[in-house]
């Protein structure tokens, strides 16, 4: 990936430890493998880091992280910047009473869903994933926060496919990306 003039160089460190892997899982798809940067000190910090300082000064309340790889990135986020961490999760995976919201997969549908009481109306609210596709996930996850009063400040992802358009998807809801995966 080449930088942008004026880029901070952090992001080619990022963009250069995350492994592409064709035809994974299936023939066509080029699966972003963040596992390699999960091995990169210095580019998992610098992820962070990046994140930390965009959010900082933004009086975000609640990290959402979206299972799996948001609950990675959304916990030591939520900590530097003083706020709670809400875990959002696939379906029968959190105990106790949970709310839920249905979004459509080009394959079927899932659910997202998160405690009763994790969050209070009038928060701030930052979501966090690796990765934005096809964006239901992080439409699902916003409609969820927004139910129940939260103000979904921003979402984040480590990485846009934009050829999937999710960005479009979130209904003008600004999604700050680290990596685009078509440059």
């Amino acid at each position: 990936m080449a930088l942008k003039d004026g880029q901070d160089d952090r992001i080619a460190r990022i963009s250069s430890a995350i492994r592409v892997i064709p035809n994974f899982p299936k023939p066509g798809i080029l699966f972003q493998d963040i596992t390699t940067l999960l091995l990169d000190t210095k580019a998992f910090k610098d992820t962070i880091d990046l994140f930390v300082e965009r959010y900082k000064d933004k009086r975000i309340s609640v990290v959402a992280g979206v299972e799996a790889r948001g609950f990675i990135f959304g916990p030591p986020i939520a900590l530097a910047i003083g706020a709670k961490f809400v875990p959002m999760r696939k379906p029968h995976k959190l105990p106790g009473e949970v709310i839920s919201e249905e979004y459509s997969l080009e394959y079927g549908t899932d659910k997202i869903e998160m405690h009763v009481g994790a969050v209070e109306a009038g928060e701030r609210a930052l979501i966090i994933d690796d990765l934005i596709a096809t964006g239901g996930t992080l439409c699902a996850a916003i409609r969820l926060l927004e139910r129940v009063g939260v103000d979904v400040v921003e979402c984040a992802c480590v990485i846009e496919l934009p050829e999937l358009k999710g960005r479009a998807r979130l209904g003008g809801k600004p999604l700050f990306v680290l990596v685009d995966a078509a440059a």
